[in-house]
């Protein structure tokens, strides 16, 4: 994007925008990772767009009373943090019983929202990672319109996560200032960076200015229907499979997070040998481990990886134990009250594991000071561990633990 240093305002909207018109018509406009939007630059692009989309429709009756309307929740898309801003609704649903909350996701993420109490709907939408999507900001703008929605929670600090709640004419949108982003927030936080963990700016963003936080904020929760569990386990002939079921989640998003997938295949073999029945999950891309740990285990092991979260969200509801890297089907596993063995390397267990308490966090041995300087410091203090060095026969020991303290649900 070009310089506005050296521009008055009166020519800044077509010195800026030219170079950017016709990507926009193409739908090419990207924003690079870290990349910060001017605020000339800012005020010249909403001008453009506003003229481009032409009056507002978003319906403001005499008696409309944004304190009273619907609440927005535009989140992050990874899954982890999906399920940790059901704390946000929860917290949203105590100061505001009468107030419905509606939450935007993509396809990937949009099944969680079923399983959480308190959310009216989810309003799925996949925009792209790095482009603007004019087109599809629009649309969802158009959706977000009909919504009347009194507030916009804005959890990104990306300039155009909170561009389709500017184009709806939210009245409040809510959200830290991030990439620049006056005029498209109007609510603007600070101080995002003072906040340690994503739950505490999360639930920052649902305090009045200047609030005091909860010393505990609410736990995520994901409720499963039990008939929905025994239907899905019988259209998936898994009735039958014995107790105990340890579901292994072999994949993680990050360098370094991810437990050998020869480790699983180990811990999955000597499960199976102890008369565990072991469901592997994940997406499209676990597949191959999966079929991995499947082949160098035993008949006992079931590869249940899908393109489908919801399938990943009743397994892990259905199983007495899952054992997970620092990954999204941790968070869910928590949330839905399986006793959890989480295996971290890179990683900062205080920071990233989830809010529900978990049986067990597994670390590489040695290296405390690490451990302590991680509180403060976050992933940097701890980014030279490896999660290869978390033996299988501690992962083995700590999870044949968990099952003999733990009473096998009752299917």
């Amino acid at each position: 994007m070009p310089s506005t240093a050296n521009l008055c305002p009166s020519q800044a909207p077509r010195a800026i925008l030219r170079p950017l018109i016709g990507q926009m018509t193409r739908n090419e406009v990207k924003i690079e990772p870290g990349q910060a939007v001017s605020a000339q630059a800012n005020a010249c692009f909403a001008a453009w767009i506003a003229k481009k989309r032409g009056p507002q429709r978003y319906s403001m009756t005499d008696d409309f009373n944004p304190a009273a309307a619907p609440i927005l929740i535009v989140p992050f898309v990874w899954i982890g943090d999906f399920v940790r801003c059901h704390s946000v609704v929860k917290l949203l649903r105590a100061r505001a019983p009468d107030r419905p909350v509606d939450i935007v996701s993509n396809t990937l993420c949009a099944p969680l929202a079923d399983y959480m109490p308190g959310v009216r709907q989810a309003i799925v939408a996949d925009l792209p990672r790095r482009r603007l999507g004019i087109a599809l900001q629009q649309e969802l703008a158009g959706r977000l319109r009909k919504g009347h929605y009194g507030q916009a929670l804005v959890m990104s600090r990306k300039w155009k996560a909170a561009l389709a709640p500017w184009l709806a004419g939210v009245p409040i949108r809510t959200g830290f200032a991030g990439e620049f982003r006056f005029g498209l927030l109007n609510d603007v936080r600070f101080g995002e960076r003072k906040l340690p963990r994503m739950i505490d700016q999360m639930g920052a963003l649902a305090l009045p200015k200047a609030a005091v936080p909860p010393s505990e904020w609410p736990l995520p929760e994901l409720k499963v229907p039990a008939q929905e569990l025994k239907s899905w386990r019988a259209q998936r002939d898994l009735a039958n499979d014995a107790s105990p079921i340890v579901t292994l989640s072999p994949g993680a998003v990050g360098a370094g997070k991810a437990w050998p997938v020869s480790h699983y295949t180990e811990l999955a073999a000597a499960l199976a040998r102890d008369g565990a029945s072991i469901w592997v999950l994940g997406g499209p891309n676990e597949t191959p481990l999966a079929k991995q740990i499947v082949e160098g285990a035993s008949n006992r092991v079931r590869d249940l990886t899908s393109g489908d979260l919801r399938n990943a969200i009743l397994a892990l509801a259905a199983a007495d134990l899952a054992v997970t890297n620092d990954s999204g089907l941790m968070h869910i596993a928590a949330a839905v009250g399986t006793p959890t063995v989480a295996i971290f390397g890179p990683t900062s267990p205080w920071h990233w594991k989830p809010l529900n308490p978990i049986a067990a966090i597994l670390e590489p041995e040695g290296d405390d000071d690490a451990r302590v300087k991680a509180r403060a410091e976050g992933n940097v203090a701890v980014q030279h561990r490896r999660t290869e060095d978390v033996t299988v026969e501690t992962v083995l020991a700590t999870v044949r633990r968990v099952l003999a303290d733990t009473k096998f649900r009752v299917q």
